[in-house]
Protein backbone atom coordinates (compact mmCIF):
# COMPACT_ATOMS: atom_id res chain seq x y z
CA UNK A 1 0.00 0.00 0.00
CA UNK A 2 1.09 3.35 -1.14
CA UNK A 3 1.69 6.02 1.31
CA UNK A 4 0.04 8.93 1.39
CA UNK A 5 2.84 11.14 0.60
CA UNK A 6 3.25 9.14 -2.82
CA UNK A 7 -0.21 8.83 -3.29
CA UNK A 8 -0.42 12.54 -3.41
CA UNK A 9 2.32 12.53 -5.64
CA UNK A 10 1.38 10.22 -8.55
CA UNK A 11 -1.94 12.26 -8.10
CA UNK A 12 -0.20 15.91 -8.68
CA UNK A 13 1.61 14.21 -11.48
CA UNK A 14 -1.30 12.76 -13.24
CA UNK A 15 -3.53 15.64 -12.95
CA UNK A 16 -0.79 17.70 -13.81
CA UNK A 17 -0.26 15.43 -17.59
CA UNK A 18 -4.10 15.66 -17.98
CA UNK A 19 -4.21 19.24 -17.53
CA UNK A 20 -1.78 20.29 -20.18
CA UNK A 21 -4.92 21.55 -22.43
CA UNK A 22 -7.87 20.89 -24.20
CA UNK A 23 -5.74 19.25 -27.12
CA UNK A 24 -4.23 16.17 -24.96
CA UNK A 25 -4.59 13.08 -26.10
CA UNK A 26 -6.40 10.19 -24.78
CA UNK A 27 -3.51 8.70 -22.10
CA UNK A 28 -2.31 5.34 -23.78
CA UNK A 29 -1.71 3.65 -20.65
CA UNK A 30 -5.45 3.42 -18.42
CA UNK A 31 -5.36 5.33 -15.58
CA UNK A 32 -7.81 2.82 -13.64
CA UNK A 33 -5.45 1.12 -11.43
CA UNK A 34 -3.27 4.37 -10.11
CA UNK A 35 -6.76 5.78 -9.66
CA UNK A 36 -7.74 2.41 -7.68
CA UNK A 37 -5.01 2.45 -5.75
CA UNK A 38 -5.63 6.13 -4.52
CA UNK A 39 -9.34 6.27 -3.99
CA UNK A 40 -9.50 2.97 -1.96
CA UNK A 41 -5.99 2.03 -1.14
CA UNK A 42 -6.06 -1.84 -2.56
CA UNK A 43 -9.26 -2.84 -1.66
CA UNK A 44 -11.42 -5.40 -3.81
CA UNK A 45 -13.72 -4.20 -5.98
CA UNK A 46 -16.01 -6.48 -8.14
CA UNK A 47 -15.92 -5.35 -11.71
CA UNK A 48 -18.98 -5.80 -13.64
CA UNK A 49 -21.41 -6.03 -10.69
CA UNK A 50 -24.41 -5.46 -13.20
CA UNK A 51 -26.14 -7.71 -11.00
CA UNK A 52 -26.23 -5.20 -8.33
CA UNK A 53 -26.28 -1.57 -10.54
CA UNK A 54 -26.80 -0.15 -13.80
CA UNK A 55 -24.92 3.13 -15.27
CA UNK A 56 -26.68 4.62 -18.64
CA UNK A 57 -24.37 7.33 -20.82
CA UNK A 58 -24.59 8.06 -23.94
CA UNK A 59 -21.78 6.12 -25.82
CA UNK A 60 -21.54 9.45 -28.24
CA UNK A 61 -21.75 12.82 -25.97
CA UNK A 62 -24.19 15.07 -27.84
CA UNK A 63 -22.46 17.91 -26.00
CA UNK A 64 -19.08 17.15 -23.87
CA UNK A 65 -19.99 19.87 -21.29
CA UNK A 66 -23.67 18.41 -20.10
CA UNK A 67 -23.21 14.54 -20.33
CA UNK A 68 -26.42 12.83 -18.66
CA UNK A 69 -25.08 9.89 -16.27
CA UNK A 70 -27.78 7.60 -14.23
CA UNK A 71 -27.31 5.19 -12.25
CA UNK A 72 -29.62 2.58 -11.07
CA UNK A 73 -29.86 -0.23 -8.37
CA UNK A 74 -31.61 -3.36 -9.04
CA UNK A 75 -31.79 -4.30 -5.27
CA UNK A 76 -33.76 -2.43 -3.06
CA UNK A 77 -32.31 -0.42 -0.13
CA UNK A 78 -33.20 -2.10 3.18
CA UNK A 79 -32.02 -1.38 6.98
CA UNK A 80 -29.57 -4.38 7.22
CA UNK A 81 -28.09 -4.40 3.34
CA UNK A 82 -28.08 -1.17 1.53
CA UNK A 83 -25.61 0.91 -0.78
CA UNK A 84 -24.31 3.68 1.32
CA UNK A 85 -22.18 5.57 -1.11
CA UNK A 86 -21.81 5.63 -5.47
CA UNK A 87 -18.58 7.16 -5.85
CA UNK A 88 -17.88 8.52 -9.58
CA UNK A 89 -15.32 8.38 -11.53
CA UNK A 90 -14.28 9.23 -14.66
CA UNK A 91 -11.04 8.07 -15.79
CA UNK A 92 -9.40 10.87 -18.40
CA UNK A 93 -11.18 13.99 -16.19
CA UNK A 94 -9.14 16.89 -14.41
CA UNK A 95 -10.21 15.58 -11.64
CA UNK A 96 -11.29 11.67 -11.86
CA UNK A 97 -13.22 11.54 -8.48
CA UNK A 98 -16.30 13.19 -10.01
CA UNK A 99 -18.68 12.82 -7.02
CA UNK A 100 -19.99 10.57 -3.79
CA UNK A 101 -23.62 10.19 -3.56
CA UNK A 102 -24.22 9.26 0.59
CA UNK A 103 -27.33 7.89 0.66
CA UNK A 104 -29.98 6.35 3.36
CA UNK A 105 -31.81 3.32 2.95
CA UNK A 106 -34.79 5.46 3.22
CA UNK A 107 -34.68 5.65 -0.51
CA UNK A 108 -35.49 1.92 -0.85
CA UNK A 109 -34.83 1.67 -4.84
CA UNK A 110 -32.05 4.06 -6.39
CA UNK A 111 -32.41 5.60 -9.32
CA UNK A 112 -30.76 9.00 -9.46
CA UNK A 113 -29.36 11.19 -12.22
CA UNK A 114 -26.63 13.67 -13.30
CA UNK A 115 -25.01 15.91 -15.77
CA UNK A 116 -21.19 15.82 -16.38
CA UNK A 117 -18.30 17.29 -17.80
CA UNK A 118 -16.38 14.85 -19.78
CA UNK A 119 -13.19 16.05 -21.06
CA UNK A 120 -11.76 13.28 -23.26
CA UNK A 121 -12.90 9.71 -24.02
CA UNK A 122 -13.15 7.63 -20.79
CA UNK A 123 -14.60 5.26 -18.97
CA UNK A 124 -17.29 6.43 -16.33
CA UNK A 125 -17.52 4.38 -13.42
CA UNK A 126 -19.84 4.29 -10.52
CA UNK A 127 -18.73 2.35 -7.45
CA UNK A 128 -20.83 1.20 -4.77
CA UNK A 129 -19.97 0.87 -1.86
CA UNK A 130 -22.27 -0.93 0.65
CA UNK A 131 -23.13 -0.72 4.46
CA UNK A 132 -20.58 -3.99 5.25
CA UNK A 133 -17.76 -2.35 3.38
CA UNK A 134 -17.72 -4.10 0.31
CA UNK A 135 -17.05 -2.30 -3.35
CA UNK A 136 -19.04 -3.54 -6.19
CA UNK A 137 -18.53 -1.26 -10.59
CA UNK A 138 -20.26 -1.65 -13.30
CA UNK A 139 -18.71 1.30 -16.19
CA UNK A 140 -19.65 2.91 -19.20
CA UNK A 141 -16.93 3.87 -21.89
CA UNK A 142 -18.13 7.49 -23.21
CA UNK A 143 -17.08 9.28 -26.33
CA UNK A 144 -17.16 13.19 -25.63
CA UNK A 145 -13.92 15.63 -25.46
CA UNK A 146 -13.67 19.34 -24.30
CA UNK A 147 -16.60 19.28 -21.81
CA UNK A 148 -14.29 20.26 -19.09
CA UNK A 149 -12.79 23.67 -20.83
CA UNK A 150 -15.95 24.57 -22.97
CA UNK A 151 -17.10 27.89 -22.26
CA UNK A 152 -20.16 28.05 -20.02
CA UNK A 153 -23.64 28.45 -21.57
CA UNK A 154 -24.62 31.89 -19.92
CA UNK A 155 -22.33 35.37 -19.79
CA UNK A 156 -20.42 36.05 -16.92
CA UNK A 157 -23.21 38.56 -15.40
CA UNK A 158 -26.37 36.64 -16.17
CA UNK A 159 -24.71 33.26 -14.07
CA UNK A 160 -24.39 35.94 -10.94
CA UNK A 161 -27.62 37.08 -11.61
CA UNK A 162 -29.22 33.71 -11.28
CA UNK A 163 -26.53 32.50 -8.89
CA UNK A 164 -28.56 30.04 -6.20
CA UNK A 165 -32.10 30.36 -7.25
CA UNK A 166 -33.60 26.71 -7.38
CA UNK A 167 -35.82 24.80 -8.39
CA UNK A 168 -37.55 21.58 -6.84
CA UNK A 169 -39.59 19.20 -9.61
CA UNK A 170 -42.05 16.89 -8.84
CA UNK A 171 -45.68 15.51 -9.48
CA UNK A 172 -48.16 15.66 -7.07
CA UNK A 173 -46.83 12.09 -4.77
CA UNK A 174 -48.80 10.38 -3.17
CA UNK A 175 -47.84 8.87 0.06
CA UNK A 176 -46.07 5.19 0.13
CA UNK A 177 -45.65 5.51 -3.73
CA UNK A 178 -42.68 6.06 -5.29
CA UNK A 179 -41.80 9.36 -7.13
CA UNK A 180 -39.14 10.91 -8.93
CA UNK A 181 -38.18 14.39 -7.70
CA UNK A 182 -34.96 16.68 -9.26
CA UNK A 183 -33.46 19.42 -7.93
CA UNK A 184 -31.87 22.08 -9.74
CA UNK A 185 -29.52 25.03 -8.48
CA UNK A 186 -28.53 27.99 -10.77
CA UNK A 187 -24.48 27.89 -10.74
CA UNK A 188 -22.04 28.66 -13.36
CA UNK A 189 -19.75 25.74 -11.85
CA UNK A 190 -16.60 27.38 -13.26
CA UNK A 191 -13.75 25.09 -12.73
CA UNK A 192 -10.99 26.93 -13.45
CA UNK A 193 -10.16 25.90 -16.76
CA UNK A 194 -12.77 28.01 -18.98
CA UNK A 195 -10.85 30.98 -20.61
CA UNK A 196 -12.61 33.80 -21.08
CA UNK A 197 -12.44 35.35 -24.56
CA UNK A 198 -12.93 38.94 -23.66
CA UNK A 199 -10.24 39.35 -20.02
CA UNK A 200 -7.64 36.77 -22.17
CA UNK A 201 -7.27 34.89 -18.37
CA UNK A 202 -8.85 32.09 -17.37
CA UNK A 203 -12.15 31.75 -14.75
CA UNK A 204 -11.32 31.18 -11.21
CA UNK A 205 -13.27 28.54 -9.77
CA UNK A 206 -16.48 28.79 -8.42
CA UNK A 207 -18.64 25.29 -8.37
CA UNK A 208 -21.16 24.06 -6.44
CA UNK A 209 -19.56 21.37 -3.65
CA UNK A 210 -22.07 19.90 -1.36
CA UNK A 211 -25.82 19.26 -2.38
CA UNK A 212 -27.91 17.86 0.65
CA UNK A 213 -31.74 16.30 0.00
CA UNK A 214 -33.36 15.80 3.18
CA UNK A 215 -37.59 15.07 3.53
CA UNK A 216 -38.78 15.20 6.88
CA UNK A 217 -35.04 16.58 8.46
CA UNK A 218 -34.05 12.74 7.42
CA UNK A 219 -31.28 12.61 5.11
CA UNK A 220 -31.75 10.73 1.69
CA UNK A 221 -28.89 11.96 -0.39
CA UNK A 222 -25.65 14.03 0.36
CA UNK A 223 -23.61 14.53 -2.48
CA UNK A 224 -20.10 15.72 -2.27
CA UNK A 225 -19.39 17.48 -6.55
CA UNK A 226 -16.49 18.63 -7.95
CA UNK A 227 -15.36 20.34 -11.05
CA UNK A 228 -16.80 17.70 -13.17
CA UNK A 229 -20.45 18.33 -12.14
CA UNK A 230 -22.01 20.53 -15.27
CA UNK A 231 -23.32 23.73 -15.13
CA UNK A 232 -26.34 24.20 -13.38
CA UNK A 233 -26.30 20.96 -11.13
CA UNK A 234 -28.53 18.59 -11.29
CA UNK A 235 -29.58 15.92 -9.38
CA UNK A 236 -32.70 13.65 -10.08
CA UNK A 237 -34.12 10.41 -7.64
CA UNK A 238 -36.96 8.47 -6.68
CA UNK A 239 -38.19 8.04 -3.10
CA UNK A 240 -41.28 6.99 -1.26
CA UNK A 241 -42.78 9.33 1.06
CA UNK A 242 -44.42 7.67 3.75
CA UNK A 243 -45.81 10.51 5.54
CA UNK A 244 -46.65 14.20 4.28
CA UNK A 245 -43.70 16.15 4.74
CA UNK A 246 -41.18 18.91 3.11
CA UNK A 247 -38.37 17.87 0.91
CA UNK A 248 -35.42 20.45 1.75
CA UNK A 249 -32.64 20.70 -0.70
CA UNK A 250 -29.24 22.90 0.51
CA UNK A 251 -26.36 23.95 -1.37
CA UNK A 252 -22.95 25.02 -0.33
CA UNK A 253 -20.42 25.99 -3.11
CA UNK A 254 -16.56 26.44 -3.04
CA UNK A 255 -17.01 29.91 -2.09
CA UNK A 256 -18.75 28.88 1.19
CA UNK A 257 -21.69 30.64 -0.20
CA UNK A 258 -25.47 28.13 0.55
CA UNK A 259 -28.61 28.41 -1.04
CA UNK A 260 -31.76 26.13 0.29
CA UNK A 261 -35.03 25.75 -0.97
CA UNK A 262 -38.05 23.26 0.20
CA UNK A 263 -40.91 22.05 -0.98
CA UNK A 264 -43.99 20.64 1.15
CA UNK A 265 -45.94 17.67 -0.25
Amino acid sequence: MFSQTIKFIILSMMLSFLSTGVRAETPKEPLWPILKEIHFEGKTIREDANDLLVIEAPKRAEDAAIVPISVKSLVAQTADKYIKNIHIIIDNNPEPYSANFHLSPELGMIEISTRMRVDQYTFVRAIAEMNDGSLHMVSRFVKASGGCSAPAGKDAAAALARLGKMQIRMRKPTVGEPVQAQVIVSHPNYNGLQFDQKSRRYIDAHYVKNITIRYNDTSLIKVDTGISISEDPSIRFTFTPTVAGTLQADVMDSRDQSFSLNKNI
